[in-house]
């Protein structure tokens, strides 16, 4: 049965959604305009230790916090929440946004992870602004099922008024400079048909994350881990238990 809890630090909060139990400790982080139900699927095949998954300040059931937050606060925010509520490292699994959030956690407080999974990575520095992030990303869902299209469309009106700001956030952030400071394994995951996330970014990536791998699921595009939960689940459990 799964547990719903919340969390406040410095004056934002998350909500986590727990469920299972033991080692190893999953924590999935969404991406720009989403929410911990994107993860639903993929929580259900990480069956073997604790999944929490998170809706970060402002998205989901979040509330908005008082400034949207930066991704660096983010991270902070979710490290100060494993170490009140987790209490040992994590395998931290960040989609799109969510993965520039997970660097910043691995770089900066990198005693609560354990290793960590970046899917479809954002921001890839050749498509910077705004338009161009929209217009990958609109070609990318054009080719995905219903079921996706409906869980984004839902997550994007429930991230609220203020995501032209979060998507700000997202764009300023400049993760290439953080992945040479990651220390933790990292496993890059890409689906082949990603525009998001292309795979000379994806490349460049792994390249600069000092112990970094990458697979690609073939076959799907940036949404991989919502159309196709158990290819997911099954390369981060392989890489996972590949000690």
């Amino acid at each position: 049965m799964a547990v719903v809890q919340s969390f406040t630090h410095a004056g934002a909060t998350l909500i986590a959604e727990r469920r299972g139990a033991g080692d190893p400790v999953f924590v999935l982080l969404h991406g720009i305009g989403m929410g911990r139900s994107v993860f639903a699927a993929l929580a259900d095949h990480l069956d073997d230790g604790e999944v929490l998954a998170l809706d970060l300040p402002g998205y989901g059931e979040a509330p908005e916090p008082p400034r949207v937050l930066t991704m660096e606060r983010n991270a902070d925010l979710v490290a100060q929440f494993l170490r009140a509520r987790v209490g040992r490292p994590a395998v931290l699994v960040g989609h799109s946004m969510g993965a520039q959030i997970v660097v910043e956690i691995a770089a900066r407080h990198p005693e609560v992870v354990d290793r960590i999974v970046l899917i479809g990575p954002t921001v890839d520095p050749s498509a910077r602004t705004a338009p161009q992030q929209l217009w990958r990303l609109l070609r990318d869902i054009a080719v995905e099922s219903p079921r996706v299209i409906a869980i984004g469309a839902r997550e994007y009106v429930r991230a609220g008024p203020h995501l032209r700001a979060k998507f700000r956030a997202m764009l300023v952030h400049r993760p290439e400079r953080t992945f040479p400071r990651v220390t933790a394994p990292a496993l890059v995951l890409r689906g082949e048909n990603d525009i998001v996330a292309p795979p000379e970014w994806c490349r460049s990536v792994v390249a600069a994350l000092p112990d970094g791998r990458l697979v690609e699921v073939p076959g799907h595009g940036h949404e991989t881990m919502i159309r196709d939960a158990a290819t997911s689940a099954r390369e981060i459990l392989r890489f996972v238990h590949d000690r």
